[in-house]
């Protein structure tokens, strides 16, 4: 009877897990069809410059931000942040920083050389990490990705925009440009969450059914804008340019950032939150940030498409490991 017991409940928990893997690879796919999406109305001129300006701002400044606080406001503050969830992603945008400088140092031109130390860190973990996680890993793995997205807002802007003035010799402000995180809608966001979550505030279920229709559109149309920026008319030989950095961001940062977040006292939520989180793309922002900066901007873009394109493949196996 025990024996007959246990193999029915085995038999469950493998069609649980069943069930589970294909509600992830569905999810995937529906991924790899609005990213494709995006690229095929970027090319017919269905989404020209214009048109996906206004869709990124939508997804910046409404989409992002009604994802963070739904998942932040009602979260207690030690579920979500924790001295290792810091000390943690730090320690691996400061790993990776050091390894992208050696493996690029030889690089002669200055423009190649700051694009490539920037780009093998500067994660795309708004557009497209934090929505993943909120479609796949659940609302708790949400909360953590959304402090992970502000602890990296605060990190890569002021960081790459000092490599990119100091190896290319530009001229403009890191003042200036740190400046802008206070009206970072993403940050303001997250610290209107926390501050619900921490005073105990009674949201109105009004205002939280208000936010869940911009909040699921955030992954659709952050991919269909991805897509369509995407710069896909570039020579099969320059690939191999790109290898090192594309091999730095999608493959190296998500192995670290599992060494790290396995070696210190977060549990597996947050381990797998984090982890797929910084295995996203290289940020497509690395690319104006180029052009405005100083940098090889022909470079950047076809760092960001090959980045994003191998990750289709490198972020199923991390959704997969995780979900």
């Amino acid at each position: 009877m025990i024996k007959r017991i246990l193999a029915r409940d085995e038999r469950v928990k493998r069609s649980n897990r069943l069930v589970d893997n294909m509600a992830v690879l569905g999810q995937l796919g529906f991924m790899v069809a609005f990213l494709s999406a995006g690229v095929a109305a970027g090319h017919f001129g269905l989404l020209t410059e214009r048109r996906t300006d206004t869709l990124t701002s939508l997804v910046f400044t409404v989409a992002l931000p009604a994802l963070i606080f739904r998942s932040t406001y009602d979260r207690p503050l030690r579920e979500i942040i924790s001295p290792a969830l810091l000390g943690g992603f730090w320690a691996v945008i400061a790993l990776t920083i050091t390894l992208g400088w050696l493996v690029h140092r030889r690089l002669e031109s200055p423009d190649r050389r700051s694009v490539s130390v920037v780009q093998s860190y500067h994660s795309n973990m708004g557009f497209l990490g934090l929505p993943l996680v909120a479609a796949t890993m659940g609302s708790e793995a949400t909360a953590v990705a959304s402090v992970i997205l502000g602890i990296g807002a605060v990190t890569h802007v002021p960081v790459t925009v000092f490599l990119l003035v100091r190896i290319n010799g530009s001229d403009a402000s890191l003042l200036g440009e740190c400046r802008k995180l206070l009206t970072n809608p993403v940050l303001i966001a997250l610290a209107a969450g926390i501050t619900a979550s921490v005073l105990s505030l009674a949201v109105p279920e009004l205002l939280i059914g208000a936010l869940g229709p911009p909040a699921e559109l955030a992954l659709p149309v952050a991919l269909l804008c991805i897509g369509a920026t995407l710069d896909t008319d570039l020579p099969v030989s320059d690939l191999q340019k790109t290898v090192s950095v594309v091999g730095l961001k999608v493959l190296w940062m998500p192995a670290l950032a599992w060494l790290v977040y396995s070696s210190l006292a977060v549990d597996t939520t947050a381990l797998g939150a984090a982890v797929v989180m910084l295995g996203t793309p290289t940020a497509v922002s690395t690319y104006v940030y180029t052009t405005e900066l100083g940098g090889d901007a022909a470079f950047a873009s076809l760092n960001v498409f090959t980045s994003t394109v191998v990750s289709i493949g490198t972020l199923s196996m991390l959704v997969w490991l995780f979900a």
